[in-house]
């Protein structure tokens, strides 16, 4: 802090002691020391204030310690790190991903549906196949098969029913049937295809087929 510069009020005065002048040099010291209060005021809240925007800071980002010094923003990007959570698929992790073996489309005009999947898709249906109810077959990739048949009896009605394959066939319609499905059909073996179910729930058909 500054020293304050010491004033002799006689040096303000002539030697006759002149009222007015004196009034004058008082004048001048109230106003010094109106200054010098001023100092003090403002360095006083300097150290006040310095600690404080210190605490302010602490614990804060850079982006966040930048803005709260200065008021801009930082324009630089969040950090990647490599501990965030990586989604997985399972079914791919434990080579079980689902495959079709078997579509069945069931409609009263076999023909007709084979011009049109033929037409769109530019595949080739075979002679019906008794083991299938009579089906056209044509090869799907994978080796997997489509097949159209017409109505085995007057009550079943059109639908498009997938077979997924499975490895114990049993097993898994017993989980279907302890999930609260209708099993519609239980493992029936088909001569040179394997076995084959139907699982109905919620008004919809599904297939099971292990070879």
């Amino acid at each position: 802090m500054p020293d304050t510069p010491a004033i002799d009020i006689r040096a303000c005065c002539d030697e006759r002691g002149d009222t007015m002048r004196m009034t004058v040099c008082e004048a001048k010291i109230r106003k010094m020391s109106k200054i010098d209060r001023r100092n003090i005021l403002r360095a006083g809240l300097a150290s006040v204030a310095l600690p404080g925007a210190a605490m302010l800071n602490f614990g804060c980002t850079p982006g966040a310690e930048k803005e709260a010094v200065t008021g801009e923003t930082s324009d630089e990007p969040p950090q990647v790190t490599d501990e965030q959570p990586q989604v997985t698929d399972n079914n791919v992790e434990k080579d079980n991903a689902m495959k079709i073996q078997y579509l069945e489309i069931v409609t009263a005009d076999v023909d007709a549906a084979c011009t049109l999947y033929s037409q769109m898709h530019g595949v080739t249906f075979g002679e019906a196949d008794p083991s299938l109810g009579g089906a056209r077959v044509a090869k799907l990739d994978g080796g997997g098969m489509l097949g159209i048949r017409a109505p085995m009896r007057a009550t079943e009605n059109p639908v498009v029913r997938p077979y997924v394959l499975v490895e114990d066939i049993k097993a898994s319609v017993a989980a279907a049937a302890a999930a609260g499905g209708d099993i519609a059909m239980p493992p029936t073996p088909i001569p040179g295809h394997g076995q084959f179910a139907i699982v109905i729930h919620g008004g919809i058909d599904s297939g099971l087929w292990q070879l």
